[in-house]
């Protein structure tokens, strides 16, 4: 948020509350979290128009499918979209997609099974593909999709350490390591 002189009070209450509520939990309901976050900042004392800035960015943080582009009209936007899909690549972001495949039940690899670059919200949400097919449908996607120079820069070597695991992972599975 300094890097990009956003201001980092909007941007560290969107940080801290972005994924309450968050849509893929909720049946694709985008409006759960910004009426939670609206009802925790409000009891706060946060004045509106910061609440009103903090909510347009959690409806609009999100990653909803390779066919839905979010667009983020503020810096502050931006920069927390930027950190939300930075979350998602490198090794913490491998991590959390075999986390979050195995909380969902979801198998880890199936070699014919082919990935789906999903052209909605529902077809995002209701996908069981693979785990290893989640990052050909998202996580490889996402350096093209920041917003910021500084997000950006990080991007390129999360990047390609995940190219390297997926090099690995293929390699292991055909016998040949």
């Amino acid at each position: 948020a300094k890097e990009e002189s956003a201001d980092t009070f909007i941007v560290e209450l969107a940080a801290l509350l972005h994924d309450v509520g968050d849509w893929k939990f909720h049946s694709g309901d985008d409006t759960v979290g910004p009426r939670m976050a609206r009802r925790i900042l409000s009891k706060q004392g946060i004045p509106e128009e910061v609440i009103n800035h903090v909510c347009e960015i959690i409806r609009n943080a999100p990653f909803k499918g390779t066919g839905v582009k979010t667009r983020m009209q503020t810096l502050e936007g931006k920069v927390v979209q930027d950190a939300d899909r930075l979350d998602a690549i490198g090794a913490i972001g491998i991590a959390r997609a075999f986390a979050y495949g195995g909380h969902q039940n979801l198998p880890i690899y199936k070699p014919n099974q082919k990935p789906i670059l999903h052209r909605t919200k529902k077809e995002y949400l209701e996908s069981r593909n693979s785990t290893i097919n989640h990052f050909f449908e998202k996580l490889l996607l996402l350096k093209d999709q920041l917003n910021t120079k500084t997000a950006k820069k990080i991007s390129r070597e999360r990047h390609r350490f995940m190219e390297k695991y997926l090099n690995r992972f293929f390699k292991e599975c055909k016998g040949e390591i």
